[in-house]
């Protein structure tokens, strides 16, 4: 689903005409919230999740965390719901015989970094975790979650979307009010380019009651020249618009743009009608990572993929809490 225009604006008319059923749903995440005593499972436990309903960084984050306490020495397992996935679990996500419609895309990409654990009962996939030898876990998408005890809680934000119009869904893009989520967080990792955070410090900085981290997503080189490329690019992903400027920064001639559903699957008959759209147009298509996990593996050579990673302006203060907690 495509995010609402509205949700990005002051509010208006249509906001204020579903502000009720935003009520009903932020009343509904407070009572799963308040309902029974959350679990510790014997390591500490970091949640990495957020109060926007998606788009806002949390794999990349969860990649980039994952990957810092690896080079530490310290076994750092994911647990993940697994979204768009069919697998219950908890199962450990194995890249060479899973494939995304089992796990979700989002598990997939995750367990090239780390062991990763797919599970509805998230308390369960952390027991899981633990038992394989998990020093810490990483709780992917799970602030709204109960089951578990939160040692450190990351809330992420689109430094250039914010909150939006600071409404819970559907009036707004919100999972519950921001003065109720952010009074559970111990940081607040905004990404951005420079001028986004600018922006957000300043609407929004004076309301955070946490530390906030600033970061940014980077592409990777591919190896292969972007500057002047004709591309045909695709992406499912919370804000796919993201990607394209990307693409548009590394000077990527862009013939042609496909905006698709967040965890879309990719169909033989919708990959087929993009290639041969590239084709007629001489362009290489071009999709990210997450995207790239879910195409049916004999496509795979012809697509390009374009990793981002995560980079920290200043890894100090989580560096600080981490080493707390380990």
């Amino acid at each position: 689903m495509r995010a609402p225009a509205f949700w990005y604006r002051p509010p208006g008319l249509l906001s204020a005409l579903l502000s009720p059923f935003g009520a009903l749903y932020a009343a509904g995440t407070a009572r799963r919230l308040a309902g029974g005593a959350r679990e510790r499972v014997g390591v500490p436990v970091i949640c990495i999740g957020n109060i926007n309903a998606g788009g806002t960084g949390k794999t990349p984050s969860a990649i980039a965390l994952a990957m810092r306490l690896s080079s530490r020495g310290i076994a750092a397992h994911v647990v993940t719901r697994g979204h768009g996935g069919s697998l219950e679990g908890p199962v450990r996500v194995d890249e060479r015989r899973h494939r995304a419609a089992e796990t979700g895309d989002e598990a997939l990409l995750l367990a090239a970094f780390a062991p990763t654990w797919v599970a509805k009962d998230r308390l369960a996939g952390a027991r899981a975790a633990v038992g394989a030898g998990a020093q810490v876990i990483l709780l992917d998408d799970g602030f709204q979650n109960p089951s578990l005890t939160h040692d450190l809680s990351i809330v992420v934000v689109d430094a250039a979307r914010g909150f939006g119009n600071r409404r819970v869904l559907p009036s707004g893009p919100l999972r519950e009010p921001v003065e109720t989520g952010l009074a559970r967080a111990d940081f607040v990792l905004a990404i951005g380019p420079d001028e986004a955070q600018v922006r957000f410090a300043g609407t929004e900085g004076r309301h955070i009651p946490c530390p906030v981290v600033q970061g940014r997503l980077e592409p990777l080189p591919t190896g292969l020249p972007m500057d002047g490329l004709p591309v045909l690019a695709f992406a499912g992903i919370g804000h796919p618009e993201k990607f394209f400027a990307t693409l548009r920064e590394l000077g990527a001639d862009l013939k042609a743009a496909h905006a698709l559903s967040d965890h879309q699957p990719l169909s033989d008959a919708l990959m087929s009608r993009m290639l041969r759209e590239a084709k007629t147009l001489g362009a290489q298509v071009v999709t990210t990572e997450k995207d790239a996990v879910r195409l049916p593996p004999a496509l795979r050579p012809q697509v390009m993929t374009v990793p981002v990673r995560l980079q920290v302006a200043d890894w100090g203060p989580l560096d600080e809490a981490l080493a707390r907690l380990l």
